[in-house]
């Protein structure tokens, strides 16, 4: 296949028309339908629909699209890693983690990365789905729980902690639980038991003591973060990290302290071809810097 006839698919495919890819690589818009139809030619299939509003991909279109996207994506990142400075790393860096902690404990640090690093253009992608590193998704991901593809290179980044809260209005008009047996009276947040979560064993509120067939949840929500909101509203008594609740309200209060919740280790995953990124390496450091400042 035509190196550059593929890399002005790839531009009319991402723009939509052979007018806007041609001002995008330089060529005339004749320039550009010649070589698109020179491509089609030689494969014997048709890649866009043509109409008078733009183009459409037709299904062979978008199975190329897919392979040229992920081919560019890893040459972008390729040139990135060539080209950046050991002194001064620089350079896109996409990093994923979970609702709760990218939002809570991550992205309040980024201001003082972003002043030593002020070349690294940062992305967060704040997602409870495990984004594919593999294909390049993302660079970096920050998983609550340890990854299953082999090909990935992890480190243990923190230990975080699980314990169960409530807010002081709750408490107010609902008591104060005692003892575990008297959670079976209480209003709990859980998440669905059927929706596979971001951390393990993130419904054991559920399973302590020795339960009755009482302890129902009051709400079942598939979202770390947003059962901290709906502890914070004061509707009932859930189990959440402690850093969830030290960074936001002092409403929130702890309930059964001696009661601890299961121990969740977070890891910094990176995919092997990336080992030698620079870009990976200081935040991977910076973050490792930042939680040992952080009492976990």
């Amino acid at each position: 296949m035509d190196w550059d006839k593929l890399r002005v698919f790839h531009a009319v495919a991402e723009a939509g028309s052979f007018t806007h890819a041609g001002e995008t690589l330089n060529l005339s818009q004749s320039a550009v339908s010649r070589q698109i139809s020179a491509l089609e030619e030689s494969l014997g299939v048709p890649l866009f629909h043509r109409h008078a509003r733009g183009l459409i991909l037709t299904e062979q279109g978008e199975l190329l699209h897919r392979t040229a996207r992920d081919v560019f994506a890893k040459l972008s990142m390729t040139e990135a890693m060539l080209t950046e400075s050991r002194e001064h790393p620089k350079g896109p860096l996409r990093v994923t983690t979970t609702v709760a902690f990218g939002s809570t404990w991550l992205t309040p640090r980024i201001n003082e990365f972003m002043s030593i690093y002020p070349d690294i253009q940062l992305t967060l992608l704040i997602d409870d789905n495990e984004l594919d590193l593999a294909m390049r998704e993302a660079d970096i991901a920050i998983r609550m729980n340890t990854p299953r593809q082999p090909d990935l290179i992890q480190r243990h980044l923190m230990s975080i902690r699980f314990h169960l809260y409530a807010s002081q209005s709750y408490l107010k008009k609902k008591g104060t639980p005692k003892t575990l047996a008297e959670l079976d009276s209480h209003d709990l947040i859980t998440y669905p038991p059927d929706v596979r979560a971001p951390i393990p064993n993130v419904n054991w509120i559920m399973e302590m003591g020795d339960p009755s067939p009482n302890r129902k949840p009051i709400l079942q929500v598939n979202s770390v973060y947003a059962i901290y909101r709906a502890v914070e509203s004061g509707l009932g008594i859930g189990a959440l990290p402690d850093f969830l609740v030290d960074s936001f309200s002092k409403d929130v209060t702890r309930v059964l302290p001696d009661v601890d919740g299961p121990k969740v280790d977070a890891y910094f995953v990176y995919a092997e071809e990336l080992r030698h990124s620079k870009r990976i390496a200081v935040f991977r450091d910076f973050l490792v810097k930042k939680v040992a400042e952080t009492p976990f």
